[in-house]
Order: C-alpha cells, then sequence, then structure tokens
C-alpha cells in the first residue's frame, strides 16, 4: 500500500551560502500492537520538484544479516528504489546505517560536506519512504529551498509506518 501525506510549504527561504547551510530532520516510527513487528527499512532522499531523484541522505536497513541478504529487501522502498537505489553501491560510507526501533529519530546533513555534499542552489522535495516486513509502505515529502537564507521549518505526518516528519533549515 502506498500512501502520500501532503506537506506544508515551507517559508521564509531564499538564496544564500550552501557551505555552511544544516538540513535537520526529525523522524518518527510509530509503535505498533502487531503480533510479528520489524523495524521498517527507511530510505531518505532530496529530489527535484520533476521527483527526478538528486541525492540519497541515508538508508536503515539491516546491514548485519550476512551475506548481504538485508539488500535484497530494498527494493520494497519501491520510489527510492527506482529512482535511485538501485543505481547505488551498498553499504554507502555515511549513507548506510541500521534499522531504527520505535521512536523519534534525529538526522543531521551539513552543506558542502557528505552525503548532502554541494547540492546546487534550487527547489527541491525531501522525501521520506518506509516499508515493513509484514506490514505496509508509506511515503513523504516535504517541499524545501536549498541553500536557506534564513532558518526555515517544513512538516509532514504519515498515517501508519512513519508519524511526524520534521524538517529545520539553518543557513
Amino acid at each position: 500500500m502506498r500512501r502520500l501525506a501532503s506537506a506544508a510549504v515551507l517559508t521564509g527561504l531564499m538564496a544564500g551560502p550552501a557551505a555552511a547551510a544544516e538540513l535537520n530532520l526529525s523522524v518518527e516510527i510509530p509503535r505498533m500492537s502487531v503480533a510479528e513487528y520489524h523495524n521498517p527499512y527507511v530510505a531518505i532522499w532530496v529530489e527535484k520538484p520533476d521527483q527526478t531523484a538528486v541525492k540519497t541522505l541515508a538508508v536503515w536497513y539491516d546491514i548485519k544479516l550476512r551475506n548481504q541478504e538485508g539488500e535484497t529487501w530494498l527494493k520494497d522502498m519501491r520510489q527510492w528504489w527506482r529512482r535511485a537505489g538501485r543505481a547505488m553501491d551498498l553499504p554507502a560510507d555515511g549513507v548506510s546505517g541500521a534499522t531504527k526501533a520505535p521512536g523519534r529519530h534525529q538526522v543531521r546533513f551539513v552543506g558542502g560536506k557528505a552525503p548532502l555534499g554541494t547540492l546546487p542552489a534550487g527547489q527541491y522535495n525531501l522525501v521520506v519512504e518506509a516499508a515493513r516486513e509484514v506490514g505496509g509502505r508509506e511515503m513523504v515529502r516535504i517541499p524545501f529551498q536549498w541553500p536557506p537564507k534564513a532558518p526555515a521549518a517544513g512538516q509532514a505526518k504519515g498515517e501508519t509506518e512513519l508519524g511526524a516528519v520534521s524538517l529545520s533549515l539553518k543557513p
């Protein structure tokens, strides 16, 4: 099942120096009362308004399975897999990480450093997609302008596999 949550448009954004800019993200993984629970695989990436993937920022999956078996299930994050995942060499240094338990998880990216790197100035969407074994799949988008000239924030909320997802930008 695919759900796309709407996102509030960010305000207060103008062009500025990208090297010092920060992108801070909070991703909530909801606690579920189900018989068989598995932590979700999560992909976080930046795309252009036409949904062309630009940069994968993080991929949380089971990196400890033998023979890289965890990578086999990455294709369940269908949108990320089609747009960026299948072209990546995994595990990707600074991008790949273990799955996360229910709760709020903070991630910080700095302009000029990997994986955000030298993202050109422009309008983008931050996308978070989650897929869970014996569960569903969900994706949210938050539009933003890079680099920010003033502090800005945006948020989206999933309905099942993702809770609140919030983005804050600092020049």
